[in-house]
């Protein structure tokens, strides 16, 4: 067994105790989405709700519009890997850089920035485990100052300690008894029973032979902490994703990053997210089960 990587997941006592130290950075990474009445998805940046109360000394680091490919059709396209690191030591991290993500929902915008850092080697990042909410509902400090200023730093790319895949690898691997393709969206959309709630991606169902872990059940909604490991271990276990190679998908990229993150805490290392995911696969007219 793997030894569990749990220094990727740090409590709030942990931050607090570090907080103003000069080479911690924190980052909000909420991003919010709706759906409209035309059952469209509009996306904004958390950049505004940031404003207005967050954890000290924390910046907000945008998913819409510094972390992905904005000239990809697709919503929060990973950018090439050296736009990407020019991104990072934009906002400060360098090599020298501890980072600790949070967001306001259920991890999954934090795991996706993690993700994207983990994919060019930086490694010395890690997700607060409740978020924003969590921190808040200890009665531990937020206040609406400004960002500190950052000093200019240099980031290395180095070996992505996991990464991203593609169509074309997902449908080998859909023929490949030896690779668990994991839909981390809900038991609902899974099964193809989203379609009249108006949350589905256009045709139901999913990625034949797929298995189910959604992203949402990972975590307590009340207190937004991940999960007991043990409990975790069991369910990934029991949709076959502990051993051999796993691809991650869901919508678009995001709540994937939050079944990959947990399996990393479950010492699992050969995990891909699907970055185009359902939006990607649909689109061009791959099949689907229901």
């Amino acid at each position: 067994m793997v030894k569990e990587a749990t220094k990727s997941l740090v409590d709030a006592d942990w931050l607090e105790s570090q907080l103003g130290a000069d080479d911690l950075l924190v980052f909000d990474t909420t991003v919010y989405m709706s759906r409209t009445a035309e059952g469209q998805i509009d996306v904004q940046s958390g950049a505004d709700r940031w404003a207005q109360g967050h954890i000290p000394t924390s910046g907000h680091l945008d998913l819409v519009g510094e972390l992905s490919d904005t000239n990809s059709e697709l919503w929060f396209t990973a950018p090439q890997p050296d736009d990407l690191v020019a991104a990072l030591m934009a906002r400060g991290i360098g090599d020298d850089t501890r980072v600790v993500l949070y967001d306001s929902q259920l991890h999954m915008w934090a795991t996706r920035a993690w993700w994207l850092m983990r994919s060019v080697g930086f490694t010395n990042v890690a997700i607060l485990d409740g978020g924003l909410h969590g921190w808040s509902a200890q009665g531990r400090p937020v206040d609406d100052e400004p960002e500190p200023d950052r000093a200019p730093v240099s980031l290395t790319v180095g070996q992505g300690m996991g990464g991203f895949t593609t169509k074309d690898v997902v449908k080998l691997a859909v023929s490949n008894d030896s690779v668990c393709v994991l839909n981390a969206l809900s038991a609902d959309n899974h099964a193809g029973l989203d379609m009249e709630s108006g949350s589905g991606y256009g045709r139901p169902g999913h990625i034949p032979g797929a298995a189910n872990v959604p992203a949402q059940s990972l975590v307590d909604t009340e207190s937004h902490r991940y999960r007991p490991l043990d409990e975790l271990r069991e369910q990934f276990a029991a949709a076959g994703a502990l051993d051999g190679r796993v691809i991650t998908y869901c919508g678009g990229g995001i709540a994937a990053t939050s079944d990959a993150f947990v399996l990393h805490l479950l010492g699992q290392n050969e995990v891909a997210v699907y970055d185009g995911s359902l939006r990607e696969w649909i689109d061009a007219g791959e099949p689907l089960e229901t």
